[in-house]
């Protein structure tokens, strides 16, 4: 059976790709901070679908945590998916000292020590898929969302990079560009941040992306309106795609009803 390592396992889109990828046949590697809530969820894909399910008990927002994994499972992931992530809303200044870092560190620099640690055995094989979990807020400057949303254009650039890099080579890439989904990452950020199109649930959105995977597309954004919010945006100039970005996004700032 091919092996998936999904990050961000133990809820919302990491978990609901764990559940699609073990109806599929796969076997996982179940990777996020929460052991219990990891054990109960691997239980039941082993009962539901006969898999073997492996729990990784790890905070990947440490130093070298990402790395350490991907050495472990060098050459036995055929399948990895970096959704583990957060995200911060508000005035830049004053979001909690050390969050933002935080953020990059998982959401930027440990999906790119996982690529680095399995993609050379994927390469190796002949074959293997990366899925990596982007946003629309990357497609775009994004105040009171800064570093979230840089942080996601970095995953979408990083990800369309590494395609044109693997293609013919055996090894696929693919940048996942959910809008608002209805799932933990609300609880720190709050509803106000659910901002774009209408809110999706994981599990269609982690059907549409296993859909893109299956015919090689370079990145997929679930759901139309965020589609085409995507797609029809401007572009430039960059200074007025911000100012307009900001009139949307400003709502995030309001006191909650």
């Amino acid at each position: 059976m091919p092996t998936a390592l999904i990050t961000g396992a133990s809820s919302g889109i990491g978990a609901e790709f764990a559940r699609q990828l073990a109806a599929r046949g796969h076997d996982v590697v179940l990777v996020a901070r929460s052991k219990d809530r990891l054990e109960a969820q691997a239980e039941g894909l082993r009962h539901d679908h006969g898999i073997a399910a492996t729990v990784v008990a790890r905070d990947l927002a440490e130093p070298g945590a990402a790395a350490a994994l991907a050495a472990e499972h060098h050459g036995t992931v055929d399948l990895l998916v970096n959704a583990a992530g957060f995200g911060t809303a508000g005035r830049f200044e004053q979001i909690a000292a050390g969050r933002d870092h935080d953020q990059l560190m998982l959401n930027v620099v440990a999906l790119v020590d996982l690529c680095r640690g399995v993609i050379p055995g994927m390469l190796a094989r002949g074959s293997g898929a990366v899925v990596n979990v982007g946003s629309t807020a990357g497609f775009q400057p994004s105040p009171y969302f800064a570093t979230y949303a840089a942080g996601k254009t970095f995953v979408l650039n990083f990800s369309l990079a590494l395609r044109a890099e693997y293609r013919g080579r055996g090894v696929r890439v693919l940048a996942l560009c959910p809008g608002p989904t209805r799932t933990a990452f609300f609880d720190a950020t709050g509803e106000r941040a659910a901002i774009g199109g209408r809110m999706m649930t994981a599990e269609a959105v982690v059907r549409a992306g296993l859909r893109g995977l299956d015919r090689d597309r370079a990145y997929v954004v679930p759901g139309l309106g965020n589609a085409l919010g995507a797609h029809l945006n401007p572009r430039r100039p960059r200074r007025l795609v911000a100012a307009m970005a900001k009139s949307v996004t400003r709502r995030v700032l309001e006191p909650s009803s």
